[in-house]
């Protein structure tokens, strides 16, 4: 008669102990800075963008998809009904099958991961991760029995009506026991099922509530200039719900698995500084990870603390320079936690607070301060490229339709072959467009990456201010970079110097531009006569600003049958040029830019199209032999009918 009451007490209990688990993690993340968030929306919204958003994510990996939809969707329900029917004591057959379904549901999800786990891949966290199949398997399996008489399948008292009943009753005691430890304990005072509870409450107060529901969200949080301190430089300078997200983890290691520095073998891996982030927040080392390392560097002595600077004794600043601000990580991960986020404000610290950008970081950093572009130029030698183009400048003609925004490539040899080509484009159309000239400053985007958002701000209010003086519709650009900082960063800094700029006016990046004049009919074109083309997708312009379709439009509007590498769209693989890795410039064991010519290789393509300048100047850096690598504007000034090409030529 004793399990009558035990079973009752054990629930008890351990939802007790829970409760005080989720009021001790919940101080963990409110040790957090403040920040505004719609709490009653957040929990409405809550189940869809977990049924929903979340889902999405994780049915890239079917298996794991279903696993999932069982293993939790059989859990939730039948945490729901074991409170009615064992705790509360609730006497309804109805309910007691309910259950049974629901555990039944719980029990064959758990053998998938139980069959995942037998040989997992290198990405997943092993060490206690390796023991939540079997407690999965020992909750389920253990209520399922204890559920049979109240159902009526066994009959009442069958399991304290004999000695085996009563063994079999103690086995299922120490099941249940076992079962609600890592089920329910585990969810809030730590373990592998912490996911649960914190991702949930990390997709209902999520920092960047746009991305749900088809939405994005891709630009940095602005800097206040005035705050105590500038960026991160403690695990409390987070905002509450960057500590929550954190917590939020699975461990999947999908964001390691497409990290272009991990492949590297640089010191960053995405899953391990999010990892360090939970041990800066609750204290500790790091000697209970049981995931892969930064590579390079040995698990075991990393240590943190919520008012310890993090970058003395938790992470290597290294490690925060490696990262190229891809986003693959970002776009992989199943909880959608923001590891980009994560690592600039940590990178505005070192940046703003202590002026230890490294290697090439702070003499780029003291170009822009001194003349507005990271090279150092003469400002006004921004247009030379073009003194044979007769350029319309736009504090000339006041009024245009198009801004051409040049960007840094007006200082680059093989970037102005690319800008050349644009122009000829432009004018082949009949566009109306002009230029800026010595107006245009750099768009910050590398000092903004480096985490001096205050030469970012700097800028950005300048070009803005510079903007405001003209009628314009559009701003094309040939740089996914600028593009991006114009097109989603930009409208935080327009308030008192013009309000609705960024209303009013389209921003453009120029494939998306020559896919418009192609598809209108403006621009006549040839067959192209080459031989097998692939197109790498720049991170700025598909994971930042989801535009994948465009440049591959303009390229099968020449008749070409692209040979897409198996890294592309989403899920591309950076060219390594991003966030300021070549000026930061963190050794490796290979060349991210290498490996993606591997993946190019792979197609058989004797060309790569690219739609960034960037992108072009680190392929183009790859040892020959390799394939050539053109911009598609050069591609399609090669292709224009006669003789409108000989014309422009």
């Amino acid at each position: 008669m004793v399990f009558e009451w035990l079973h009752p007490v054990l629930i008890a209990t351990a939802l007790l102990l829970a409760a005080i688990g989720a009021v001790r993690r919940v101080n963990l993340w409110r040790a957090g800075q403040a920040e505004s968030v719609d709490f009653v929306a957040g929990l409405i919204a809550m189940p869809g963008r977990y049924l929903h958003d979340l889902h999405d994510i994780v049915e890239r990996d079917k298996y794991m998809s279903k696993t999932h939809a069982a293993t939790g969707g059989g859990f939730v329900l039948s945490l729901a009904m074991i409170v009615l029917v064992h705790l509360l004591g609730l006497e309804s057959q109805i309910l007691a099958w309910a259950l049974l379904v629901s555990l039944t549901l719980m029990f064959v999800g758990a053998v998938f991961v139980f069959k995942r786990r037998l040989n997992p891949p290198s990405r997943l966290s092993k060490g206690p991760w390796m023991r939540l199949p079997k407690s999965l398997l020992a909750f389920s399996g253990a209520f399922f029995i204890l559920t049979l008489p109240m159902a009526g399948v066994l009959p009442e008292g069958f399991l304290s009506s004999s000695t085996g009943g009563w063994i079999l009753t103690a086995v299922l005691t120490v099941f249940i026991a076992m079962g609600l430890s890592e089920m329910l304990l585990g969810m809030t005072w730590g373990g592998p099922m912490k996911h649960a509870f914190a991702g949930a409450l990390h997709l209902a107060f999520h920092r960047r509530p746009e991305r749900f529901g088809g939405g994005r969200s891709t630009g940095l949080k602005p800097v206040a200039l005035d705050q105590r301190v500038l960026g991160v430089q403690k695990p409390e300078d987070f905002k509450w719900n960057q500590l929550l997200g954190f917590d939020a983890c699975v461990q999947c290691g999908k964001c390691e698995a497409v990290c272009p520095a991990f492949a590297a073998g640089q010191p960053l891996n995405p899953k391990k500084l999010i990892q360090d982030m939970v041990v800066g927040m609750a204290g500790g080392s790091d000697a209970d990870y049981a995931g892969s390392p930064y590579p390079g560097k040995e698990i075991g002595q990393a240590n943190g603390g919520p008012l310890l600077t993090i970058t003395e004794g938790l992470i290597d600043p290294q490690t925060l320079w490696s990262c190229t601000t891809c986003r693959a990580c970002v776009e992989e991960c199943p909880m959608m936690i923001e590891h980009v986020d994560a690592i600039v404000d940590m990178r505005r610290f070192l940046t703003m607070e202590k002026g230890s950008t490294p290697n090439k970081g702070a003499e780029v950093l003291d170009n822009l301060i001194a003349t507005d572009n990271p090279n150092g130029h003469a400002p006004n030698s921004r247009t030379n490229w073009a003194a044979d183009q007769n350029l319309p400048l736009l504090s000339d003609v006041k009024e245009t339709d198009v801004i051409f925004w040049v960007s840094d490539g007006a200082f680059d040899m093989r970037s102005q072959r690319i800008l050349r080509a644009f122009v000829k484009l432009l004018k082949a159309a009949n566009v109306d467009f002009a230029v800026l000239g010595a107006e245009e400053l750099d768009s910050g985007d590398v000092a903004r990456r480096l985490g001096d958002d205050a030469t970012f701000q700097s800028l950005a209010k300048r070009n803005i201010a510079t903007l405001s003086q003209y009628k314009f519709k559009r701003i094309v650009t040939t740089d996914p970079h600028a593009y991006h900082c114009l097109r989603n960063e930009y409208a935080d800094f327009a308030e008192g110097i013009a309000d609705d700029l960024f209303d009013n006016i389209e921003v453009l990046h120029h494939t998306t531009f020559l896919n418009q004049l192609v598809q209108a009919g403006k621009l006549k074109l040839n067959p192209y006569k080459g031989g097998t083309v692939t197109y790498h997708d720049p991170c700025y312009l598909g994971r930042y600003n989801g535009e994948y379709e465009a440049p591959r439009e303009l390229l099968r509007s020449l008749g070409i049958e692209i040979a897409e590498m198996e890294r592309s769209g989403f899920r591309s693989r950076c060219c390594g040029g991003g966030g300021g890795a070549p000026i930061t410039d963190i050794p490796g064991e290979r060349r991210i830019a290498d490996m993606r010519m591997e993946d190019v290789q792979t197609t058989g393509a004797e060309l790569i199209a690219v739609g960034c300048q960037q992108c072009t100047a680190m392929l183009e850096g790859v040892v020959e032999p390799r394939p050539q690598v053109k911009d598609i504007a050069e591609i399609l000034i090669e292709s224009l009918v006669e003789p409108l090409a000989k014309e422009l030529h």
